[in-house]
């Protein structure tokens, strides 16, 4: 049965990295295009960019697509989405997805399947995807966030070091012993309910969030439960440097062709 659900695309201009990169050009359109088309095929109720930009605001406009003026003060991406959702007076039992502006990549059957995973079950208000990790370089990646679950499928804490520790394979040098053991790469897109964004935006920031520079920890600071679903493939990483913009635009190109 198909689950109604919204996808809000949070898109800033500013970027340390990568200034203005929902406008830069991939393979003859804007990467915030790309963005929405994803949302438009996995077949989304509404698809909203919300940004601080008025040129990104410009631009989306006239592509097609709805954009949203938010504050610029937003800490987080999920702050910027329940502005969002409090502007368009979504019920509470509203499912959006938070699709990031600068993953031109992610399979729009992702975009779906982290919704379904949200609307059949009762225990938590967000739920997100994992894949497991094949390459010990993926594991000592700080920027491939990992994370370890209960034996319900919840998790029980993100990380950019590696964890679980494996103490039988991760020794010095760990690369030769490395065998894929039960390693998760967190693939960083989110199903919430409006409710549920409301209670995040109401909490504190946690000691936890703010070492590792995950939002997500504040959910499980707070008591709360992330249900987390397998999937079978990684995605291609998103754009955060020349070189991934370079990197994604091959790909896509690649695609044109085929």
């Amino acid at each position: 049965m198909s689950v109604p659900f919204k996808v809000v695309i949070p898109a800033r201009y500013g970027s340390t990295r990568l200034a203005g990169k929902p406008l830069l050009n991939i393979a003859g359109k804007p990467m915030i295009a790309h963005v929405c088309e994803r949302a438009s095929e996995a077949n989304a109720d509404e698809i909203v960019v919300a940004t601080d930009d008025g040129r990104i605001f410009d631009t989306v406009s006239q592509l097609g697509f709805q954009a949203v003026l938010t504050r610029e003060n937003h800490e987080s991406g999920t702050e910027r989405i329940a502005e969002v959702a409090e502007k368009f007076g979504w019920s509470e039992d509203t499912i959006i997805v938070n699709l990031q502006g600068d993953e031109p990549l992610l399979p729009a059957e992702y975009i779906r399947q982290v919704a379904h995973a949200l609307a059949n079950q009762h225990q938590a208000g967000i739920a997100t995807l994992a894949a497991k990790i094949h390459d010990v370089e993926e594991i000592f990646n700080p920027n491939a966030v990992k994370v370890v679950l209960d034996k319900n499928g919840y998790a029980l804490y993100f990380s950019r070091a590696p964890i679980p520790w494996n103490r039988a394979d991760f020794k010095i040098p760990p690369a030769p012993l490395f065998k894929g053991g039960d390693s998760l790469r967190h693939i960083g897109m989110y199903a919430y309910t409006a409710g549920f964004l409301k209670k995040y935006c109401a909490w504190e920031s946690s000691p936890l969030e703010q070492i590792e520079a995950l939002e997500q920890l504040r959910i499980l600071w707070h008591g709360e439960k992330i249900l987390v679903q397998r999937v079978e493939k990684t995605p291609p990483a998103g754009v955060d440097t020349i070189e991934d913009l370079q990197r994604v635009e091959a790909i896509l190109k690649n695609k044109k062709r085929d």
